[in-house]
């Protein structure tokens, strides 16, 4: 009798060795852990409110698949005032988080043997999301040139060919900061309506831009109704609202009731008082954007500054997000190097290949953490460099 195994096409996926890091450390109250992407600090108090009132109120029963009306009317009105263009809200669905939005997408639009494209080092699930549909992935690597990542468009043109299904492109991007320019959106845009290529936009670090920011160009500002353009996005970061698991997406109209079928057979909805928290985070969250978009260009100053004057580090500055992505002259491999610095220094960095190969050498370090935690964590990482010379 053989052994019972799932599918190949999922032992094929790559495990997160972001997990394999800080699974091995949580239980360490001696390291300071930068490894996941979220805030040290916990979601506003007004958005914690608003779901404790919608669970007093009994909130708890199924809404409709593709989220309340109120909170896609307020998705619409919030889209509308950030981009200048009107986004109805018959376009927008709710989802269970971002990762189920990236997810939702590539069921509707994505078959087995597609070719998708993807622009790496990124986040793994954008990677591995299209692989679990049995697509075939092409990457595409960013470049780090006079100190900032960069995109060769032509290399990017050239590989949208007519026979590729999909591009998911990850903009300001996970683990580098990289943001696409409003210019080669438009170029991007253009090229994929010709070939009729579904352009699949990961828009979740958008309101944490820094050159020129505060907020990251959109194609949402750029694509008409019809095109086929999906842009997926989360409370997670901007609003602090990591383990909410409260996304959405924009659709083109004539796949928002499909969409709502997948829904159905994925999740069904979206819990009704985590929609309530996302309608507070809407409604009254600019505040609470605005400081947070503070707190991390002073913490983007304070690690990326110090990290350049480090020996034998390369730290190319991010555009966005809350990421700082270097290395560290050396030949060991980016999760030797990241159990390293755990063991002799209690410092927990992202290895760099979690984010695919482009990344091996690299480490993640998310800076959106507190002043005095930043300041220590680069503390112990110039005590481990010390060591090493």
């Amino acid at each position: 009798m053989t052994t019972p195994s799932v599918r190949p096409g999922v032992l094929s996926l790559r495990a997160s060795q972001i997990r394999e890091i800080a699974n091995a450390a949580l239980d360490r109250e001696d390291v300071l852990a930068f490894w996941f992407g979220e805030s040290d600090l916990p979601t506003p108090g007004f958005i914690r409110d608003a779901a404790a009132r919608a669970l007093a109120e009994g909130r708890t029963f199924y809404t409709h698949n593709l989220g309340r009306p109120s909170l896609r009317q307020a998705l619409s009105a919030y889209l509308g005032r950030l981009h200048g263009v009107e986004t109805p809200a018959s376009r927008v669905a709710v989802t269970n988080s971002g990762v189920s939005a990236l997810m939702i997408a590539g069921q509707a639009v994505l078959e087995p043997g597609d070719e998708v494209v993807v622009v790496t080092p990124v986040w793994p699930n954008i990677v591995e999301i299209p692989k679990i549909l049995s697509t075939r992935v092409r990457t595409l690597d960013l470049r780090v040139e006079d100190g900032r990542w960069r995109l060769d468009l032509d290399e990017l043109l050239d590989a949208l060919h007519p026979g590729v299904r999909a591009i998911f492109l990850s903009s300001p991007n996970n683990p580098t900061g990289w943001t696409l320019p409003s210019d080669d959106r438009a170029i991007i845009l253009e090229h994929c309506r010709r070939r009729g290529i579904w352009l699949v936009a990961d828009d979740v670090y958008e309101r944490l831009a820094f050159n020129p920011g505060p907020n990251a160009p959109s194609f949402l500002t750029l694509a008409h109704p019809e095109d086929r353009v999906i842009s997926a996005n989360s409370f997670s970061k901007a609003w602090r609202m990591t383990g909410w698991r409260l996304g959405w997406l924009v659709l083109p109209q004539t796949l928002t009731a499909d969409v709502g079928t997948l829904l159905e057979y994925n999740t069904s909805c979206a819990p009704d008082f985590i929609q309530a928290a996302g309608e507070a985070a809407l409604d009254h969250g600019e505040d609470s954007i605005a400081q947070m978009h503070a707190d991390l260009a002073a913490a983007r100053a304070l690690v990326v500054e110090r990290l350049s004057t480090f020996k034998g580090v390369e730290a190319a500055a991010p555009d966005a997000g809350m990421y700082a992505f270097f290395r560290i002259a050396s030949d060991r491999a980016s999760v030797d190097l990241a159990k390293d610095l755990i063991a002799e220094v209690g410092l927990g960095l992202a290895p760099g290949s979690a984010f695919g190969e482009k990344g091996e050498g690299w480490l993640r370090w998310c800076f959106a953490a507190r002043p005095q935690k930043n300041a220590n964590g680069l503390d112990r990482l110039e005590t481990y460099l010390a060591r090493r010379r």
